[in-house]
């Protein structure tokens, strides 16, 4: 038992920074203190994490071949739990349209960026910037389009995209980066993670509670279908354990709280969204070390 102990502690201490982020923002929101959610969002999405995935994929050791096999593997991993959530949500009996984007896209943002660094260093962060740049791209385009049944592909011109497009340009043409603008991508990119962190425990604070039995089940759903898809591309395309690990990592990541917000926007289904964030973030917490343990023998 000596071990199993000390390896819980340690995930617990690998966890902590990332909980009592998210917990100062869930206490500012009870506290009903002053903050401008559309201010946050729109400094996230449209200035810092465009700049770190700007600052990472250009400075990032890994090869340019292995980040090809990233974007290629986390392609493949959304289209298994794609399939995986549909099939399931059938035989549950639940309408596929209105819960399959809750079910099926990962918090590869909030959780999935800070915990990748920290249980693989920069090289897990650079394969959860790749993977977040592609999942970022299916849940805005492909996501919305399955709930609202029609939607346009703007996802295309987001700063997100962009960025990854400009670093990708840059790795393939050897394009040289000036050092103030790769030094303040990485100054304005350091925002990130807290930033987000913060936002995600002030958004669950907030979010009823009033769809926790169906919420749970879906919230369950993600956390399994993704952890096994991650698991099953990492085996099947032979990924090392760090690459391997870090994509099984961001598949089994919870809910993400941007599918709750599309949720009610484009259904009747958007407390059963809340449910199933809620649910999925408190099992992916006190599931993590044993999550982290699996995804680092992926």
């Amino acid at each position: 038992m000596g071990p199993v102990i000390q390896f819980y502690f340690s995930a617990a201490t690998l966890l902590a920074p990332l909980v009592i982020c998210a917990s100062v923002g869930a206490v500012w929101a009870k506290r009903d203190l002053p903050y401008s959610g559309p201010f946050v969002t729109v400094l996230v999405t449209t200035v810092t994490t465009p700049a770190l995935v700007f600052h990472t994929l250009v400075s990032t050791e890994l090869d340019n071949a292995l980040l090809a096999q990233v974007f290629g593997a986390s392609v493949l991993a959304l289209a298994v739990c794609g399939i995986l959530c549909t099939l399931a949500l059938k035989l549950w009996g639940q309408p596929v349209r209105k819960l399959l984007p809750t079910a099926w896209m990962p918090n590869a943002g909030n959780l999935g960026l800070p915990m990748s660094q920290l249980a693989f260093g920069d090289a897990g962060l650079s394969v959860a910037v790749a993977f977040f740049a592609i999942s970022s791209f299916v849940q805005h385009t492909v996501g919305v389009r399955i709930l609202s049944g029609a939607g346009s592909w703007r996802a295309l011109r987001t700063p997100v995209f962009l960025a990854c497009a400009a670093a990708l340009a840059v790795r393939l043409l050897a394009l040289p980066v000036p050092g103030p603008l790769l030094s303040s991508a990485q100054l304005l990119g350091t925002l990130t993670v807290p930033l987000m962190l913060f936002s995600l425990g002030h958004a669950l604070a907030l979010i009823p509670s009033s769809g926790l039995r169906v919420g749970s089940g879906v919230g369950v759903l993600r956390l399994a279908a993704g952890l096994v898809s991650g698991l099953l591309v990492a085996w099947g395309l032979g990924l090392d354990e760090v690459l391997g690990g870090a994509l099984a990592l961001q598949m089994a990541m919870p809910c993400a709280v941007v599918s709750y917000m599309y949720a009610r926007r484009f259904t009747d289904l958007g407390d059963v969204s809340a449910g199933a964030v809620l649910v999925s973030t408190a099992l992916f917490l006190l599931a993590a070390p044993l999550l982290l343990w699996v995804a680092g023998g992926a």
